[in-house]
């Protein structure tokens, strides 16, 4: 499926597609972080008749039922928008000396100014994880910050 994005300056992103049923579909991600879901008219592409709107909870949940691994697209895709910001990945490797011990302890927000917004684990997300969250070997953890940030996350967790 193609899946169209158009970048709305001081709004966020848009993604649009067509479905099965033949419907054109929109859904706005807000720089705030809520989501409007939208259908386009089939007389006239530009306009769109409101659907819902989505919490970033209610997102997230949606998120988790449909695909874990969007979660960590969807804030790649929102850091366009900002000169300097980026998402990251990083896996916490059977080596870690972080597995099994809570995110906090790892003071990688403190340490490298990047902030971990979310923990991808399996088929789930845990979304704004609490620094009591226990990481385990498998674990992705969605990073945003500078280039910089996000390799020193990807140091403290590995080493």
């Amino acid at each position: 499926m193609d899946v169209n994005e158009v970048l709305l300056p001081g709004v966020g992103l848009r993604y649009e597609f067509t479905n099965a049923d033949g419907d054109h579909i929109g859904i706005v991600a807000r720089r705030e972080g809520n989501f409007e879901i939208l259908r386009y008219g089939a007389d006239d592409p530009d306009e769109a008749q409101p659907l819902f709107r989505l919490t970033i909870a209610e997102a997230d949940t949606v998120a988790e039922i449909l695909g874990a691994p969007r979660i960590a697209e969807r804030f790649a895709d929102l850091t366009k928008e900002v000169p300097g910001l980026s998402a990251g990945q990083v896996v916490v490797p059977a080596s870690s000396e972080h597995a099994g011990k809570p995110l906090g302890t790892t003071r990688a927000r403190t340490r490298t100014g990047a902030s971990i917004v979310a923990i991808v684990r399996g088929d789930s997300v845990i979304a704004s994880p609490a620094p009591e969250e226990l990481l385990k070997f498998g674990d992705v953890l969605v990073v945003i910050g500078t280039h910089e940030g996000i390799n020193g996350v990807r140091q403290i967790i590995e080493n």
